[in-house]
């Protein structure tokens, strides 16, 4: 299996565990995942927030060979957006947003040649940008969260 398709695969892991989330009860989606900290929906809503903005900024952009519009912004702002949001939707709303946003952001990472997909990019703010990278990234961020997110599923 190649790098790219191993990175896919765990890559995917969030839409099945996504999934599993989509089975509990309402109250398992308002539970935080720690004392004062986020609730589920709002981690859940986090991670979606960020594959649309790097869909729409990074690997959409490298699909139609644009230039890059992502950069680093104010994490805290986009983060407490996304909390925000959260609030606006049912749960079964959520679960479909967050399942279509990672699901494009995959369909679009496979089609990419290989010529594309391990090119270096430049960022909106002059940083490099390397897709393999990203999804290591996130990956990372997604077991992070998916430790908390087991925590809570666990006492639900």
């Amino acid at each position: 299996m190649s790098d790219k398709q191993q990175l896919l695969n765990e890559y995917s892991a969030w839409i099945g565990k996504v999934k599993e989330f989509a089975e509990q009860e309402e109250g398992f989606w308002s539970t935080p995942i720690a004392e004062g900290k986020w609730a589920v929906r709002d981690v859940v809503c986090h991670i979606m927030r960020w594959d649309e903005y790097f869909y729409n900024e990074a690997i959409a952009k490298i699909s139609t060979g644009d230039a890059l519009t992502v950069r680093h912004m104010d994490y805290d702002t986009f983060n407490e957006q996304s909390r925000q949001y959260a609030k606006t939707l049912s749960t079964e709303a959520l679960v479909d947003q967050t399942i279509i946003a990672r699901e494009k952001l995959i369909r679009a990472i496979e089609a990419l040649p290989e010529t594309s997909y391990e090119l270096r990019y430049t960022d909106a703010d002059g940083h490099p940008f390397e897709v393999a990278q990203f999804m290591r990234d996130f990956i990372w961020h997604d077991n992070h969260h998916l430790a908390q997110l087991n925590q809570v599923l666990q006492f639900s």
